[in-house]
């Protein structure tokens, strides 16, 4: 599901994709910027601190340095139907917010993106996926994730 989100926020940021059409044929840059470097997405990268910071790895984090925005979305496939985790997400990052705010002097956001693994989603979850570029059917997020576990349990069993 983040390889998706990721090729959505590239294909809206105006990040040059490898000719890709489809998300799932995507393989995400650990560090991707639009021409003119207005906005770097970073994947799956470690951000260096001042301080020790334990969950300092976020997901996706896109820096936007014309808005000074950053935005840290963190996903996850919960395993049960207990989808209420978008508190913690926030909570276990306010540390990496807190820093990132003072270092690059940008307002910072988390966003958690959290599914079960049987396509349930919060209350809040179409609030949060709104606020993240591109356009994102529900459904489909649903469906990624699903197929995610799908695949995983595959793996497992052979």
């Amino acid at each position: 599901m983040g390889a998706q989100l990721h090729f959505n926020i590239c294909k809206e940021t105006g990040v040059q994709l490898d000719r890709k059409k489809h998300w799932y044929e995507h393989v995400p840059k650990s560090v991707e910027t639009n021409q003119g470097g207005k906005v770097t997405i970073l994947w799956n990268q470690q951000v260096q601190t001042d301080r020790t910071i334990p969950n300092n790895k976020p997901d996706i984090i896109i820096r936007d340095n014309e808005k000074r925005t950053c935005m840290l979305i963190d996903v996850a496939i919960s395993g049960d139907r207990n989808v209420k985790k978008e508190a913690e997400k926030i909570l276990i990052h306010k540390d990496l917010t807190t820093e990132i705010q003072h270092m690059w002097n940008v307002k910072t956001d988390v966003i958690p993106v959290i599914i079960g693994a049987n396509g349930t989603i919060s209350k809040s979850f179409r609030k949060y996926v709104s606020n993240i570029p591109g356009n994102y059917e529900v459904k489909e997020l649903q469906k990624t994730a699903i197929l995610d576990i799908g695949h995983i349990i595959r793996k497992v069993l052979t």
